[in-house]
């Protein structure tokens, strides 16, 4: 049976004019992959990557990387899934700004009744990668209850999940953010020390914090306006974790640098290397569940956008305007 589903595509890489609203058809799911129709979908800023083309994609491109909703059909070898299966996803290929799609089953995993579908598509990307990052993306000596460690956009989607499970862990986090009013943010959800970076010198406020000596890892999405001042955060032998690229790309570095700074370790950290197997992936969203069906990380969702209102989303996105995380609702 084919049926119709409205899809946010993209026919070129611009900026958020370029999307735009088609029906495409949808079929039966082949071997291994499962039809779920969305009761909400997840955005994040890697979607406005791939549709400005820093992550370049082949053309036509539907967009959104997670979403919740109801399994409709399971295709051949699927087992851990059923039909009527209230599911989650974060996955490729992108798609998920939509209403119903067919797509690989090994990322797509149950969701506890507990969770909302509204909060399942927010959580599942964001949080999963605060989960590779906290538990997977360790410096050297690993990480210790009482340990500092910065993580910049404290107040964003993936941010506000972080502080959270970070105290839950018993380290200092350390958030930056861009206004006051995010700085509070991030330290109600659970930051130990915040920073105004337009109003603060983020890496002398850190070596204050820390008795000159520094973090042990730094998280950063923010990529281009922070990664060189963060180098200056970690202790020796310390960690840059880069994950992301806000603000632009990161400019190539010689490797001398490291060794200059303390002997640091550098990582390009991707989610989907950490998902790459259905059985990492229900691990990663066991302990993700596990955090918020306790209530020591609570999933906050401050903006809401129809799903014909993408344009606008992105450009809120883009702006910094945002808190916490944002779903669209076909």
């Amino acid at each position: 049976m084919t049926q119709t589903s409205p899809t946010v595509r993209v026919d070129q890489h611009g900026g958020a004019e370029a999307m735009h609203l088609v029906d495409l058809q949808v079929g039966e799911p082949g071997p291994g992959e499962i039809r779920i129709r969305h009761h909400a979908c997840g955005l994040n800023f890697i979607d406005v990557y791939q549709r400005s083309g820093v992550y370049a994609l082949p053309m036509p491109l539907s967009l959104g990387m997670e979403a919740a909703g109801v399994v409709e059909a399971v295709g051949e070898g699927v087992s851990h899934l059923q039909v009527g299966d209230r599911a989650a996803y974060a996955s490729n290929p992108p798609g998920s700004y939509c209403t119903l799609r067919v797509l690989p089953a090994k990322c797509v995993v149950k969701l506890p009744e507990a969770i909302s579908f509204e909060t399942g598509a927010a959580m599942m990307l964001k949080g999963l990668t605060v989960q590779y990052l906290l538990k997977k993306t360790l410096p050297q000596e690993g990480l210790q209850a009482g340990d500092f460690v910065l993580f910049h956009a404290a107040a964003g989607g993936v941010g506000l999940i972080a502080c959270q499970w970070a105290k839950a862990l018993g380290l200092q986090l350390i958030g930056t953010a861009g206004s006051d009013e995010k700085c509070a943010l991030a330290a109600a959800n659970g930051a130990a020390f915040t920073i105004n970076y337009r109003t603060q010198d983020f890496s002398a406020r850190v070596k204050e914090i820390t008795g000159g000596k520094g973090v042990k890892v730094v998280y950063d999405s923010v990529g281009k306006d922070t990664f060189e001042k963060s180098l200056d955060c970690l202790r020796p032998f310390g960690l840059m974790a880069s994950f992301g690229n806000a603000s632009g790309v990161v400019a190539p570095i010689a490797p001398g640098i490291l060794g200059a700074k303390g002997s640091l370790y550098l990582t390009r950290a991707t989610l989907f290397t950490h998902i790459a197997t259905r059985e990492a992936t229900q691990a990663m969203a066991d302990d993700l569940f596990a955090m918020v069906t306790s209530g020591q990380v609570k999933i906050h969702i401050d903006q809401r956008y129809a799903l014909a209102d993408v344009a606008q989303a992105h450009r809120d996105l883009e702006a910094r305007k945002n808190t916490g995380c944002s779903v669209l609702l076909p």
